[in-house]
């Protein structure tokens, strides 16, 4: 049993704190609005701060939204940088900035702790089924404390290689999943609008070289119109300007994933930053003035 503290018990970090209890460890939950029903239910230890969490447990683990509540978790007001003591393990699991991820864990280690930078792909599904993909940056040393934890979380666990890389192959996977919706709303729309039937065209694709999980899952959400969160537009917009602005430092270019970004955008200007992200095909729909379905 490990003690370990969670930091962020949203729709994604509740599911996971509660294989972690199921796993047998010892949890202290924070969140700085509360802390998740089903988490309280299962009799979890409350803290009152992120140093609190960090001063009473061994691995402390973080996931929230975006780079800035990160750094406010790891070192602002009654911070885990204030409750860490050498020999501690913490696992950012959230999705951010790579660049801010490798000042972050110079920080951490400079007080004598591992950090491990393990954002996840596979959203609200992923967490509550256990089958997250994970992708890890940090040393082996702190990798072989977070895998077993990681285990009972996902199912592909990797280490990609040092801290910052894991932030970095999670820009990547964001990527490719934005030009994978984009690609399977343009073609079910095209579908829908040249008269055939999409819920059938997507079956047969489904036996071809064009099936992938997006057209499985994300496909079916359009046709269907189920566009309450799994993972929301503008969780999504934060994913992609941070490859947006890494290539722009970088001096390269992405313009299918700009193009995926303006469509984004444009279901934000509509009013739908909180729709899951599998709803950039209302943006399409809009300039078609048809709707998939």
């Amino acid at each position: 049993m490990t003690k370990i503290g969670f930091i962020g018990t949203g729709i994604m970090g509740a599911p996971m704190a509660e294989h972690l209890i199921a796993g047998g460890h010892d949890i202290t939950a924070f969140d700085a609005k509360a802390v998740a029903p089903s988490l309280v239910a299962k009799g979890v230890k409350i803290a009152k701060s992120s140093k609190e969490v960090a001063e009473a447990n061994d691995v402390i683990i973080i996931m929230v939204p975006d780079t800035p509540h990160v750094d406010a978790v790891l070192f602002g007001d009654n911070s885990v940088s204030m409750g860490l003591s050498a020999g501690k393990t913490v696992i950012d699991m959230s999705s951010i900035s790579p660049v801010a991820t490798k000042e972050f864990a110079k920080k951490i280690n400079s007080l004598g702790c591992e950090y491990v930078d393990a954002p996840v792909s596979g959203g609200e599904v992923g967490a509550v089924n256990a089958t997250l993909t994970i992708m890890c940056g940090g040393s082996e040393k702190g990798f072989a404390v977070a895998k077993p934890l990681f285990e009972l979380m996902g199912k592909n666990i990797t280490l990609v290689g040092g801290n910052g890389d894991g932030q970095t192959c999670k820009v990547a996977n964001q990527i490719v999943v934005a030009l994978n919706i984009e690609a399977v709303a343009e073609a079910l729309l095209f579908a829908s609008k040249a008269g055939a039937d999409p819920a059938k065209v997507r079956d047969a694709l489904m036996g071809g070289f064009a099936s992938s999980k997006i057209l499985e899952i994300h496909g079916k959400r359009m046709i269907d119109r189920a566009f309450e969160p799994g993972f929301r537009i503008e969780l999504h917009q934060k994913d992609l300007n941070l490859a947006l602005s890494s290539a722009r430092a970088m001096q390269m270019s992405l313009p299918n994933t700009a193009t995926a970004q303006e469509l984004f955008n444009a279901c934000a200007a509509h009013g739908g930053s909180s729709w899951d992200h599998s709803a950039l095909v209302k943006a399409l729909e809009l300039m078609a003035s048809h709707e998939v379905a």
